[in-house]
Formats: C-alpha cells, sequence, structure tokens
C-alpha cells in the first residue's frame, strides 16, 4: 500500500558547514498512512516544529526526499505547494492567527478564497464549518468577542473548512484551560474517525495519549515511534 506521507532520510540544517551549523532535523524517515492520528512528541528545541513545517509543506529540506500522496515535493514549484497548503493540509495553530479585522465567518472562508470558491458557496461552505464546532449563531462576531477556546474552534472551522484530507495540529491546547482543551482534542478525534489524518504536535504526553501513534523526537532524530497498544521500542 502507498503511504500518504513518507520522508526518506530528511535533513534540515542551519548554516551548514560553519561552525555554527544546527541540523534541526538528522536524518528522519517515517511514513504516515492515510487515516491515521499521529502524536510527534518533542520538548523544545528537539526538531517536532521544523519536522511539522516540512510536512506541511512550509519549509523543504536541505537533503532527502519528501513523498506526498507518492508525489516528491522537491520536484513542486512555489505555486504548486501553496496549492497543497491551501487544498490538502488543514493547520491549527496554539495562537490560532484570526484576522482581528474580518468576524468568523470571513476567518473562516480566508482558504476558500484563494481556492476560487464563488462567493455564495464559499458562504454556505464556511457556515457548514461553523456549525461543526458549534458557533454558526455567532458567525459575524468579531474575534475580540470570543474566548480563547471559542477562538481555536473558528481556527479549526478554518482548517477543515475545505475538507482537507491532513489536518496539522501545532500544540493547539497550549493556550487552553484544560476543559477546552479536552473538547479540542475530542474534536481532532471525532475528525480522524471521520477519516482525516491527523497530526498532532506537542510536548506533552498526556496530550499525546490522543493519538493512537506516537512519534517521539530529540535532536532531530527520532527516537520512539509505536503504537499506544504497544510498548515503546
Amino acid at each position: 500500500m502507498e503511504h500518504l506521507i513518507e520522508l526518506r532520510d530528511v535533513f534540515k540544517i542551519y548554516d551548514e558547514g560553519l561552525e555554527s551549523e544546527v541540523r534541526a532535523l538528522d536524518g528522519v524517515s517515517l511514513t504516515i498512512d492515510r487515516g491515521e492520528f499521529v502524536a510527534i512528541i518533542g520538548q523544545s528545541g528537539s526538531g517536532k516544529s521544523t519536522l511539522m513545517n516540512i510536512l506541511g509543506c512550509l519549509d523543504v529540506p536541505t537533503r532527502g526526499e519528501y513523498l506526498l500522496d507518492g508525489i516528491s515535493v522537491g520536484t513542486l514549484t512555489d505555486a504548486q505547494l501553496s496549492k497543497i497548503r491551501n487544498q490538502q493540509v488543514g493547520f491549527i495553530f496554539q495562537q490560532y492567527h484570526l484576522l482581528p479585522t474580518l468576524n468568523a465567518v470571513e476567518n473562516v472562508e480566508l482558504p476558500l478564497i484563494y481556492q476560487g470558491m464563488d462567493n455564495e458557496t464559499r458562504r454556505a461552505t464556511a457556515m457548514a464549518a461553523l456549525e461543526r464546532v458549534g458557533l454558526a449563531a455567532r458567525a459575524k462576531n468579531f474575534p475580540k468577542q470570543f474566548s480563547g477556546g471559542q477562538q481555536q474552534r473558528i481556527a479549526i472551522a478554518r482548517a477543515i473548512s475545505a475538507h482537507p484530507p491532513i489536518v496539522m495540529a501545532d500544540e493547539p491546547t497550549g493556550a487552553l484551560d484544560s476543559r477546552t482543551g479536552k473538547e479540542v482534542l475530542a474534536f481532532l478525534r471525532k475528525l480522524n474517525d471521520e477519516g482525516s489524518t491527523v497530526i498532532l504536535i506537542t510536548h506533552d504526553n498526556s496530550i499525546a495519549a490522543t493519538a493512537k501513534r506516537r512519534i517521539r523526537i530529540s535532536d532531530g532524530r527520532i527516537v520512539e515511534d509505536y503504537l499506544q497498544e504497544e510498548a515503546p521500542l
């Protein structure tokens, strides 16, 4: 079976060849199949955010190959990479990244605008996404009128509005209280149950326990990769 994601001996090196050289990723190889729920765990500076940036086509490797749905990402143009980010990957970040001058539904519409969707379809699609996170009734409210947890739900609606096959969540509960954080994690599980491939980036083992598979990274290298019912390698 062809993997959805495959990294082959991927390096991300800053100041290569200099005394200040930093290997943010140091020969990473991994595969992720369609429909998996994976947590990538690591402390600050471990390389987990760099790994997410490469998986989400926000950055490119210094060396090695990244295959996404069988296509070598290194062969793609900037325009093609932008299309992948817009249509194939939904991003959820710790700090929400909502535009304060746009209301909730307008924030959710943003990725749909870049897809060239017509106004009527775009608004209906964005409203459906807000309905899924329980905020359709407040679609015309602006970000400052929402709590942190509600802003994260708007960010989730934006991430899933275009029905991307991959959802990447970078510390999505980091700015939330524990109860609201659990609600966000429950929604990620629901997305996975519905068929989305979910990649969760976290430093917290209790958050990682949400996922069915855990990949631990340290000093730019994968040091553990196991399913929850299995003991670590």
